[in-house]
């Protein structure tokens, strides 16, 4: 992937950019590394991992319009998974999902499986609904875990009852 923001004139073209603002739009003086604004909104606890990952579901769509395997799907949504529940530890997290880029990841693996030959189904948004319910869900129990025991530690540390 060119680290050039690309235009929006296609659905292709929105799933590049989308990756590019979530893996590799702001550059690190002095290096040749870039983040995005995956991991900076990962510091959110709880909400931060959990809109990446809606955000990032956004390329499945896309791929899902462009004819990809539904085993390519589901390898994308395992991308994303593993970036949410991991970017999900405080600090750590970030710094792998900074590491990991999953959206630089499904893109290439949208480019390279895409057919544009294949409709899609019914049945494979019944499939993509799922898988993204799933995906979803498990991003939002582990915000709400992190939350409640960030609170249950604070209320140690504080006294709180």
């Amino acid at each position: 992937m060119e680290l050039v923001p690309p235009a929006a004139s296609s659905n292709d073209e929105f799933a590049r950019l989308l990756a590019f603002i979530l893996d590799d739009l702001i550059p690190i003086p002095g290096t040749k590394y870039r983040v995005g604004l995956d991991p900076i909104i990962g510091l959110i606890p709880g909400l931060g991992d959990t809109s990446t990952a809606a955000f990032s579901s956004l390329i499945l769509v896309q791929a899902l319009r462009a004819g990809v395997p539904r085993v390519v799907l589901v390898r994308m949504a395992f991308n994303i998974l593993i970036n949410s529940i991991v970017g999900a530890l405080p600090g750590v997290g970030d710094l792998f999902s900074a590491w990991f880029k999953s959206n630089r990841l499904n893109y290439r693996l949208l480019q390279h499986h895409s057919s544009g030959t294949r409709m899609s189904t019914f049945t494979d948004w019944v499939f993509l609904i799922t898988l993204l319910a799933f995906v979803l869900a498990v991003a939002v129990v582990m915000a709400f875990a992190i939350g409640y025991m960030a609170y249950r530690m604070a209320s140690l540390l504080f006294g709180w009852t």
